[in-house]
């Protein structure tokens, strides 16, 4: 069970629940017809590192995609043999021997370098969208090749049904199967009319992104849109049950749809026949969303959006919850906002005078901009965070106060929206790829690379084998030597001279799943991972190029070899430079066999955690794999996780008030008219002071107050508005008798504690997130903190609501608790509280599971890596709180656990491993310290490695390396070296000590100008 979303997949397959929007219902359903392979589960006991518990489940559904991929694989295999035999035996005539050789060889040279392309191969193990969306592309255009070759055949036109129902079957898997349409259109329109023109050709793309278009909105979007409406207007107007409207409509849609039928087949009206067909069985395939209503009616514990009735269906399958972004015509980052536009009504399902009613609940409202300020093609539009508008500054080049241009838009377009997010993913795959790390345009992280040396230079990369471990021997280090691009554009010349007509079809093809969805996502910088699995389809049109080029290698071979030799040469060369380097180069990235680190996290997570417990989580990442081994493997259930990424949507909050699994409702003081709609999205704060006057509120009086209506000020539009009166609460707690009867703390520390406990809510404004954090610690202190609450240590800091003092670290969570000490171990992260330092240390010893990082045959990439952060960080300071209590036997045990379990080869060490030198060297034994120096000295020449690396760029490179608020990754070098030289100070190897700081000067002068910090000693 892989990270992102797959834990979410696997869990709602598994129980057939509600995935995030916009659903995926065709592929739930097939991923439960294969969970059933597993049987139900068996998992009753603790897993050990051996024994992981009930994983058949999540093995069969990883298996689908497997399968499904390697059906993508067989029709790329015939989709390019096609190609070929058309161009080296046209016509209906059989080839002999050797062009069949040929044929094969060229379709297997390119079905395998897709296989072993590195964004395929990685989405076809796991359990998500983007390994069975390729397949329904590959079908379906496989089918329109069929259809092609036998057009001019009685029936011929069944393909084109299939087609069809493919299409809206596969919309319930991703609606990428849309870019094939225009492809699919080229064929007919070049099939259908032999003496086709340039003009006929402009006027059949135009018309197949017409038909997407129709197929986007008209049937996806409007059939949705319809039902709702009609369900508001049945129930509200005519006083029908709830689903009444919806169902007349759909049936009103349906006679339509039968009628034309009729009229089209006796008025011989051919092209209309075969239109509603096609019509018909796409949204025969689309019905399987009616399996996302009928499951969200179970209350099935995952719901996302709660699309169990026809409005919020709507809001599901139009994914209301992610926005949208302009794509031809509207604002820039900056554009002024004038006013907000009404767009819709929010609505809820109530009872009036004991009938169903509608209740309008709140507005759909998108803001309005200085038109002015709007353009043409905008790019740099503000993407939903705040950090959006710096980094188009900094990217362009702009002053605070300078407004963009129109050239500005084109110059992210290109720079960032196609080169970085597009053309880079591409090049990854047929050219190679720097390493795995995430970055944003810099030279040192997830750049392209072919391994020529020269090249690289140039494309500014510098000398990377010159850089620190953890990115020269990046197991995602994979150059291809530019031998798969090379091959491929061979074959798109060779197409194009042969079968132009086939060229622009596969240029077509290449062009829509390439940079066409990067205009239509119109990408905001900062993305939270790489998103090249939305491109999977251009690599798939150029895989077939690859497989064509090898009949110009063969023909460029037989210059010199004539005959079949040469031929078969030319392919046993193609497969060994292709195919064959791929899979040789990136098998050690793409294999996960071994890898179960989301689900040893995910169970060290819950493990950690008391009985009948609340744990707030954050993103995809933290929330997911404990989904996964709640809902599959039934561990944990007695714990409620509340994604505080979802906490802002009301269907989220009202889901709070009903059990899940083992775990009980949550109390809330709150009631659900208080916060249905865009009631409470946001409030701000007003100093009132009649209430507050610099006192601190009660939590529990302040979450009633912002639902009074009396309570509410005056707006400048008319309207009226909630308000925060105060930002410094208290809550009531427990004495100190009732703390240590509890459990809560030792008797031995009630001396040390305080139990008032008050916070300060740290922002001016507060969202809906937050008002839930605070209405559910409100209700739990009410009811005498019987509930225990829990923060996953992977949320932001601005996620803890103010009250992070009163917060106990408990191995890789943090423990709320009703009272805070006077002195104690503090973290080093912020303000987080103290430790409890004995049951951390007997979950690290004892208890936690780490996913094979022990191993030195197991890779762990980026995403994964950062989840050893928090085992290393949290276990120093723990040894560190240890030291303290003159447990340092302990605390050498509990250093030495983490290097085992998480070994070098798992994650190099970089800054993380910092921290456990210094706590090796706190520890002061002989053997420590060496361990420590050991440690000490391989992040110090990860460092200087680095700051070599950085010597070897352009100057502008050096200058960005060097740039920032916080200096960049030199300054962040240079502090490693300068702070592990102040802490080997402190021990007898003085000499060591000297030659780290005097490096970390020489390097601090020698940038100080592009500095914007006071010097490295901060």
């Amino acid at each position: 069970m892989s990270y992102w979303d797959c834990g979410e997949f696997i869990s709602c397959a598994y129980k057939l629940e509600g995935g995030h929007a916009p659903g995926f219902p065709t592929l739930m359903m097939l991923q439960r017809l294969f969970a059933l392979f597993a049987g139900p589960a068996t998992f009753t006991g603790q897993p050990s590192a051996s024994d992981i518990g009930h994983i058949g489940a999540a093995t069969c559904i990883n298996m689908l995609t497997s399968v499904m991929s390697a059906f993508t694989i067989l029709f790329l295999f015939w989709t390019i043999s096609y190609f070929a035999k058309k161009m080296i035996a046209p016509g209906s005539a059989e080839p002999d021997k050797n062009k069949v050789i040929v044929i094969i060889g060229a379709a297997l040279v390119g079905a395998l370098a897709y296989t072993f392309s590195d964004t395929f191969w990685f989405s076809a193990v796991e359990a998500i969208p983007f390994g069975t969306s390729p397949f329904f592309t590959a079908f379906t255009f496989w089918c329109i090749l069929k259809w092609e070759r036998v057009a001019d055949n009685k029936y011929a036109d069944r393909w084109l049904l299939l087609i069809a129902l493919m299409i809206g079957l596969a919309v319930g898997v991703h609606l990428l199967i849309l870019l094939v349409i225009p492809p699919i259109g080229m064929i007919y329109y070049f099939r259908r009319y032999p003496q086709a023109s340039w003009t006929g050709g402009v006027v059949a793309f135009f018309a197949s992104i017409a038909v997407l278009a129709f197929i986007m909105f008209g049937i996806i979007r409007y059939i949705p849109k319809f039902a709702s409406y009609f369900d508001i207007l049945f129930t509200n107007s005519f006083g029908a049950p709830f689903d009444v409207g919806a169902v007349t409509f759909l049936v009103v849609l349906v006679a339509g749809l039968v009628t034309l039928l009729v009229i089209a087949k006796r008025k011989s009206l051919y092209v209309l026949h075969i239109c509603t067909l096609c019509t018909i069985f796409i949204i025969i395939g689309y019905s399987t969303y009616f399996s996302a209503i009928i499951r969200a009616r179970a209350g099935v514990p995952i719901n996302m959006t709660n699309p169990g009735n026809p409005n919020s269906f709507l809001d599901y399958v139009a994914r209301e919850q992610f926005g949208e972004q302009p794509i031809l015509y509207g604002q820039d980052y900056n554009s002024p906002v004038t006013g907000y536009k009404q767009t819709g009504d929010l609505y809820n399902q109530t009872k009036r005078n004991g009938k169903d009613y509608y209740e309008i609940v709140g507005k759909k409202i998108v803001p309005e901009y200085d038109p002015s300020s709007l353009r043409f093609f905008p790019r740099i539009y503000e993407g939903g965070e705040a950090q959006h508008a710096s980094f188009y500054r900094s990217y362009l080049g702009l002053g605070k106060e300078e407004n963009p241009t129109a050239s500005d838009n084109l110059k992210y377009f290109w720079g960032y929206q196609m080169n970085w997010m597009w053309w880079r993913y591409f090049m990854w795959n047929y050219v190679g790829r720097q390493n795995d790390m995430e970055g944003q345009g810099d030279p040192k992280s997830g750049n392209w690379m072919s391994g020529i040396k020269i090249i690289d230079k140039m494309h500014g990369l510098g000398d990377t084998d010159m850089m620190g471990d953890g990115y020269k021997n990046n197991e995602a280090r994979n150059e291809l030597f530019f031998l798969p691009f090379i091959l491929g554009l061979l074959g798109l010349v060779y197409q194009f001279n042969r079968n132009k007509k086939d060229g622009i079809v596969t240029l077509v093809l290449f062009f829509f799943t390439g940079a066409a969805i990067g205009i239509y996502l119109n990408m905001p910088p900062l993305q939270p991972r790489e998103r090249d699995y939305a491109f999977a389809g251009c690599t798939y049109a150029f895989a077939i190029w690859i497989g064509l080029g090898v009949l110009m290698a063969i023909d460029l071979l037989q210059m010199a070899v004539k005959g079949k030799t040469g031929a078969i040469a030319a392919i046993v060369l193609c497969l060994a430079a292709v195919p064959t380097l791929m899979a040789v180069k990136e098998w050690g990235d793409h294999d996960r066999s071994k890898k179960t680190l989301p689900r040893a996290t995910a169970y060290n997570v819950l493990m950690s955690c008391a009985p009948n417990a609340v744990l707030f989580t954050y993103g995809d990442n933290d929330t997911y794999p404990l989904w996964y081994l709640q809902e599959v493997e039934g561990i944990r259930r007695d714990i409620r996780i509340i994604n505080t990424s979802l906490l802002s949507i009301d269907w989220y909050v009202d889901q709070l008030n009903y059990r899940i699994n083992d775990a009980d409702a949550l109390p809330m003081i709150w009631k659900k008219e208080d916060y249905v709609g865009d009631r409470l999205n946001y409030i701000r704060y007003y100093n009132n002071p009649q209430l507050a006057q610099d006192k601190y509120l009660s939590l529990e009086e302040v979450c009633k107050f912002i639902t009074d209506p009396a309570n509410k000020l005056p707006t400048g539009n008319g309207e009226s508005e909630s308000y925060l009166p105060g930002k410094k609460f208290f809550v009531p707690t427990l004495s100190k008798e009732e703390l240590v009867k509890n459990g809560l703390v030792k008797a031995t520390d009630t001396s040390r504690i305080y139990t008032d406990m008050k916070f300060t809510f740290p922002k001016d404004l507060a969202y809906k997130s937050d008002l839930a954090i605070l209405n559910i610690v409100a209700a739990v202190a009410k009811q005498g903190w019987k509930r225990p609450l829990y923060f996953d240590g992977g949320l932001p800091p601005g996620n803890y609501a103010g009250i992070m003092n009163f917060m106990k670290m408990e191995g890789l969570v943090y423990h709320l608790l009703p009272y805070s000490y006077y002195d104690s171990v503090k973290i080093t992260r912020g303000e987080m509280g103290t430790i409890d330092i004995d049951k951390t240390y007997d979950l690290f010893m004892n208890t936690y599971m780490w996913g094979g990082a022990d191993r030195k045959d197991v890779y762990f990439d980026e995403k994964n890596r950062l989840m050893f952060n928090l085992y290393r960080i949290n276990a120093s300071n723990t040894a560190n709180g240890l030291i303290t209590e003159g447990k340092k036997e302990e605390a050498e045990k509990l250093l030495d656990k983490v290097t085992q379990e998480i070994t070098e080869h798992s994650y190099f060490y970089d800054y993380t491993a910092y921290f456990i030198a210094t706590a090796y060297y706190h520890v002061g034994t002989k053997e420590a310290m060496e361990k420590g120096h050991a440690i000490a000295m391989k992040v110090a020449k990860n460092a200087e490695d680095d700051l070599k690396w950085i010597e070897t760029l352009s100057d502008d490179e050096k200058q960005n390396m060097a740039n920032g608020q916080s200096g960049g990754e030199v300054m962040q070098d240079i502090r490693i070296l300068g702070s592990l030289g102040r802490e080997l100070g402190m021990t007898p190897d003085t000499a060591t000590a000297s030659q780290l700081t005097s490096k970390a000067q020489t390097y601090y002068m020698k940038y100080q100008s592009n500095f914007s910090t006071g010097g490295f000693q901060q």
